[in-house]
């Protein structure tokens, strides 16, 4: 009874929260909107970036104590606002590798939970202060008894029931987050796909499986890793990995030369291109936070709680929508849209302006060597998703299928590294590698084929 008693009270604070949060948004969108109607149009963007930033930092404060859905949410939406003023998306982005960790006790008890012993049993040292953590769990240091070094995830006690509590209110934990930008993202969209994979998320032997098949596939790979998982030090929610050292994204913005930089975005727009046009299972969550760096520009990849997988007919409708938008085909493109589901038949759109809204973020791979910037990403990005601009009819009448949201996550979390990164790269010619057979476009195109004829040579 208590517990029960306990659950409810939590949950009433989170809603109550959440509620205070929308009204104090809702009620600064209001006072903003009458001062741009007085503000001579030259000072309104000025007004709308002092907004942003408002919005963000508050939107953050609060869903960075609030563990589960909420703050997942929030994390989601922090690399898709690469049109927002800086100090606004380093708020957002705190979301992303930052939230207040659980207490030492209670990392362990889950442990034990889990495992069936201490945690001084099952590993020669623990750093009881995690090293990150996030929205459904942290991250400790940890050895094994034979010294190898390994990060240890551990899931947060309750946060399943907290989690069921926000897809409850996930309608107005969307139009919370659309007052974040000032302008319409589809998070509706982003929370229903949220709600049909937060539970595979809950359970760690789904991710620790999907991590497995990462690492297996890119073994041996000259610039591609993920690590290995312990077995026997994984359960429902606790995660064992090796760990790995390298630069975070900050660090390589920071220390990494303009080669190591190319050579880095290189690797990550091969591996999301390779994932989905050669696999058909991929990361979904592409944020910065989820790969290390070397010095020279390989990645590991990290987490893989969002792996989605495509069946042959998502595939294909997927794949002829592609293909007519780097054709740079407008009547092709609608064609294939309508037929996966995109566009209704009798949407009766210029097939010009569709075209030119719907190819805004894949016009870096209309040229054979382009290098992404801030700039490049935030104006595509707006031009997709910005229903009040210039292609707002278009964007009225676009449906997007829920099984195509998280690619868009992907499609826009690559852009946003690539472009912080200022990447040059031969990105049409990669994607012809893997979509097509096509020779290899790059050096690294030329390593990467190299490891595979050695790879079906031994497995010959």
């Amino acid at each position: 009874m208590n517990t029960r008693r306990g659950s409810a009270a939590s949950g009433l604070r989170r809603r109550t929260r959440l509620v205070a949060l929308a009204v104090r948004r809702g009620v600064d969108l209001a006072v903003t909107r009458v001062r741009r109607a007085v503000t001579h149009r030259d000072r309104r963007a000025e007004i709308d970036d002092r907004f942003a930033v408002r919005s963000a930092e508050d939107v953050a404060r609060e869903l960075g104590h609030m563990k589960g859905a909420v703050m997942k949410l929030g994390q989601m939406l922090s690399f898709v606002v690469d049109g927002l003023p800086d100090d606004a998306r380093d708020a957002l982005s705190q979301l992303q590798a930052n939230a207040p960790p659980m207490a030492p006790s209670l990392a362990e008890r889950v442990v034990r939970d889990e495992l069936g012993a201490e945690v001084s049993q099952l590993f020669s040292r623990w750093d009881p202060e995690p090293v990150a953590a996030a929205s459904i769990g942290q991250v400790h240091r940890a050895a094994l008894p034979d010294g190898t070094e390994v990060a240890v995830k551990v899931q947060y006690p309750g946060v399943d029931a907290a989690i069921g509590a926000d897809l409850a209110d996930a309608r107005r934990i969307g139009a919370l987050l659309r007052s974040v930008t000032l302008r319409s993202v589809d998070v509706e969209a982003l929370a229903e796909e949220l709600r049909d994979r937060m539970a595979e998320e809950l359970d760690y032997r789904l991710e620790a499986a999907n991590q497995q098949l990462f690492a297996d596939r890119y073994r041996g790979h000259p610039f591609l890793s993920a690590p290995d998982v312990v077995g026997d030090r994984s359960a429902r929610r606790v995660l064992t990995s090796h760990w790995v050292d390298g630069l975070t994204f900050d660090g390589l913005l920071t220390t990494g030369s303009p080669a190591a930089r190319d050579r880095a975005g290189e690797a990550v727009f091969r591996f999301a291109q390779a994932s989905i046009l050669r696999e058909r299972c991929f990361n979904g969550d592409p944020h910065p936070g989820n790969y290390r760096f070397s010095d020279s520009g390989d990645v590991t990849a990290l987490d893989f709680g969002l792996v989605k997988r495509f069946d042959d007919e998502e595939f294909d409708a997927l794949m002829t929508v592609l293909d007519a938008v780097l054709d740079q085909d407008e009547s092709g493109t609608v064609e294939a849209m309508v037929r996966a589901g995109f566009l209704a038949e009798d949407h009766g759109l210029d097939p010009h302006r569709v075209f030119e809204c719907v190819s805004a973020p894949y016009r870096a791979y209309f040229d054979d060597v382009f290098t992404f910037t801030p700039a490049y990403t935030s104006d595509a990005l707006r031009s997709l998703l910005d229903v009040r601009g210039p292609y707002a009819d278009v964007l009225q009448a676009l449906q997007m299928p829920p099984s195509f949201v998280l690619l868009d996550r992907v499609v826009w979390g690559v852009s946003a590294i690539l472009g912080r990164l200022r990447a040059t790269g031969r990105w049409r010619g990669i994607i012809r590698e893997y979509r097509s057979g096509g020779p290899p476009a790059t050096e690294m195109g030329r390593e990467e084929a190299a490891w595979r004829r050695a790879q079906s040579s031994s497995a010959s």
